[in-house]
């Protein structure tokens, strides 16, 4: 019902080939347990995380609001997973249908001169089951992410994990994951990071902590508190981040443009402005199934 067969939507990136470019953004499958079942709807990827080494409980409930009005979602679930060994069980059941990306993350317990070793931790486990790497930087609802945003220490983070890739026989792709709310000198540094470290690529943009031009009343917003905002409200700003990303580096590496997706027009927009493959969460929730169909449809119109 949903899937559409056609080589035309293939596209190959950092050595992998992607059956078509509609992904399933982090955060949905976390634990890894459905993404055989989710691929039958017709994704051309499906990146599963945020893996965590230790499971951890996340956030105290509750920590997920809808803004219907918006069609946009408030979450702080705090990187809730079971951790790194449950996500290696799930993983062995993989029926090789789709492309699969590991998101990896920090515990929130630990402590900010033990981060590397973290994200070291769960790329040296996931690495003979995914087919690239997401390092997850920029969720706003981890304690202490500002050093996550540091340019001095990510330049020591990506080196790490590329240090870590080259002892394995087969390196696989290594992508940043960076927020919708970084100004034009922030990207400039991303862009910079990129060519210094030879990273294979970005996937703009994590969730909003913007609230500006929301629907939503302010006592609304004031019950539910802090959190990432996605889906609809930030359609236009994670655009805005390819598009300065793609037109100032000059194109130099691929990007996964996410963010507000809720029709196939939303993820062309995001294609012209410069992203190589899509990622779509909250438009998958408000919209359903169908929209998967609907973007490959379009990108072969197009």
């Amino acid at each position: 019902m949903y899937a559409v067969e056609n080589t035309k939507l293939e596209r190959k990136l950092f050595g992998l080939t992607f059956k078509n470019p509609v992904g399933l953004a982090a955060g949905f499958d976390k634990n890894a347990v459905l993404y055989n079942e989710l691929s039958n709807f017709g994704f051309g990827f499906i990146e599963i995380g945020t893996v965590t080494p230790k499971g951890q409980a996340g956030n105290p409930k509750q920590r997920l609001f809808r803004l219907k009005e918006d069609q946009g979602i408030i979450n702080r679930m705090g990187f809730n997973n079971e951790g790194l060994e449950t996500a290696i069980k799930q993983l062995k059941k993989n029926k090789g249908k789709v492309i699969i990306g590991g998101n990896i993350g920090k515990n929130t317990q630990t402590k900010p001169e033990d981060y590397t070793k973290d994200y070291l931790e769960c790329f040296h486990g996931l690495h003979p089951y995914v087919d690239y790497f997401v390092l997850n930087v920029s969720c706003p609802n981890v304690g202490s992410h500002a050093k996550l945003n540091d340019k001095d220490y990510l330049l020591e983070l990506i080196s790490a994990v590329q240090k870590a890739n080259n002892s394995f026989e087969t390196q696989k792709p290594i992508l940043l994951k960076i927020a919708p709310d970084l100004n034009e000198g922030q990207l400039d540094e991303i862009i910079e990071l990129i060519a210094e470290t030879n990273l294979d690529g970005v996937i703009a943009s994590n969730t909003s902590t913007d609230r500006t031009g929301l629907k939503a009343s302010e006592a609304r917003l004031a019950e539910i508190g802090n959190g990432g905002l996605s889906g609809k409200p930030i359609n236009e700003k994670s655009t805005k981040v390819i598009k300065y990303l793609a037109t100032k580096s000059n194109k130099a590496f691929p990007i996964i443009g996410v963010g507000g997706i809720h029709s196939a027009k939303d993820a062309l927009e995001k294609i012209e402005a410069g992203a190589d493959l899509v990622q779509i969460y909250t438009g998958f929730i408000y919209e359903g199934p169908k929209l998967i169909k609907e973007i490959n449809e379009a990108i072969l119109k197009m």
